[in-house]
């Protein structure tokens, strides 16, 4: 039997989304197949790698891919991390269910890396609260 299938998209696939595919896969990669991918791909945001790192779950060997690559697949969910790919969201003809979620993207945060690393923090924890949600359900 094949697990349901879980993109997370975002606009760079640079944090929120590359946070929630590492989230899904440490608490529950066992029950489900999980993907990111951004709108406007680019790279994995470094800070995020590091935010991850803090909780156990390395991201470092993510890539950013791009929503086209995965247009004809069939997910389960196609959940939306930011507001702007929620608007820009491609339609992927193989899915079954949409979610959004609204996230601030960390990567606006400004000033030293000691500054931004509590906004990539809280983002990773607002994450990891909704995964886990969407796990229970």
């Amino acid at each position: 039997m094949t697990k349901p299938k879980v993109l997370f998209l975002c606009t760079g696939n640079s944090c929120r989304s590359q946070m929630a595919e590492g989230l899904l896969r440490q608490l529950a990669g066992e029950r489900f197949d999980v993907v990111s991918a951004g709108t406007e791909p680019s790279t994995v945001n470094p800070l995020a790698i590091a935010a991850m790192r803090e909780i156990g779950i390395d991201i470092s060997s993510h890539r950013s891919k791009s929503a086209a690559e995965f247009l004809r697949e069939h997910f389960a969910y196609v959940i939306t991390v930011c507001d702007s790919a929620n608007e820009r969201c491609p339609i992927f003809p193989f899915a079954t269910k949409r979610l959004h979620w609204s996230l601030d993207d960390p990567a606006t945060a400004t000033g030293t890396t000691a500054e931004r690393m509590p906004v990539f923090r809280r983002v990773r924890d607002e994450i990891a609260e909704r995964v886990r949600d969407f796990v229970s359900t």
